[in-house]
């Protein structure tokens, strides 16, 4: 008898080390698979940056040579020496660090103000007006386009305009008109709304009984637990704003006041595009956004990952 039990707790064990052989083959053949689509897509969305910095080194003949070569042959700063020497590139530089700046430090702060209302102040309707907020992510910017200009164009007393707003081109053509419309985000009180859901009421409770007003719990209590996703909203408006290139395009016609996509786009000029120029151009554009992402990585990370669990 003892021995008929020793001999079915052997197979038991060999069978059960075989299902786990079989289950950590199973597991690696998965991850491996995993890791191979994670590694060509990152090849895939990696390559063509790669490319544009190799090409910004060549000149145009070697850029379109093929094979590709992605190691330049006789690497040149030529190409960034000739793109600073454009007329006008410092202006469009300047124009959009000015209106990105700037649209990202508006949007901050109405967006916080904004979602500290609708995640912990209490008055009627407040869900309603939230979700009519929402709604409004769902209208294409291509609709609000024309409603925009013409509204821009009848500002009173700005670009000509009388009272009525006639007689001028308002805020079109300027600061106004690129920075204003971009001033507020339904997608930013949305984030900054689902962050602010998961602070404990009881440190406001604290804050009010201390006799501290509303905007002071906003503004010490509330705002230095929301870095995480304050550095968030801000790397996607900067990074928007900065790429941005239909809305300048519509409303823009100084030269003084295109922004760097637009500058980049004089460079394709007809049948005949300076890609040389171009490239360097493109390089020089990325970095300021790569930076800031760099910069604010972690808080990054962290605002998305912890939004998400309201």
């Amino acid at each position: 008898m003892a021995v008929l039990v020793g001999e079915q707790r052997r197979q038991l064990a060999a069978r059960s080390g075989s299902l786990r052989r079989r289950q950590q083959w199973r597991a690696f053949a998965w991850n491996a698979v995993i890791y191979a689509l994670l590694i060509a897509s990152g090849v895939l969305f990696v390559a063509p940056f790669v490319w544009m910095v190799t090409a910004s080194f060549q000149d145009v003949g070697d850029m379109f040579r093929w094979p590709p070569s992605w190691i330049p042959r006789s690497p040149s700063f030529d190409n960034y020496v000739d793109f600073f020497a454009q007329e006008r590139i410092g202006r469009y530089f300047f124009n959009s660090a000015y209106v990105a700046i700037t649209v990202t430090v508006i949007q901050l702060f109405l967006a916080s103000l904004a979602a500290y209302t609708f995640a912990k102040r209490r008055f009627p309707g407040r869900d309603a007006l939230f979700l009519v907020t929402l709604g409004t992510l769902m209208i294409p910017g291509q609709v609000t386009l024309i409603p925009n200009y013409v509204i821009l164009k009848h500002i009173p007393f700005f670009g000509g305009n009388d009272l009525l707003g006639q007689g001028g081109h308002g805020w079109l053509d300027s600061y106004w008109g690129l920075i204003a419309p971009q001033g507020a985000s339904a997608f930013g009180i949305f984030l900054l709304r689902q962050y602010m859901k998961t602070i404990p009421d009881d440190l406001l409770d604290a804050a009010r009984v201390d006799g501290a007003s509303e905007f002071r719990i906003y503004r010490q209590v509330v705002m230095p637990l929301c870095r995480p996703a304050i550095a968030a909203l801000g790397i996607f408006t900067f990074t928007y704003q900065w790429d941005d290139f239909f809305w300048p395009l519509v409303i823009v016609s100084n030269e003084d006041l295109r922004t760097l996509p637009l500058g980049l786009a004089l460079f394709v000029v007809r049948n005949r595009t300076v890609w040389d120029l171009l490239m360097a151009g493109s390089v020089i554009a990325t970095l300021p956004v790569l930076i800031v992402f760099l910069l604010f990585q972690r808080h990054f990370i962290r605002g998305i990952a912890v939004t998400g669990m309201k």
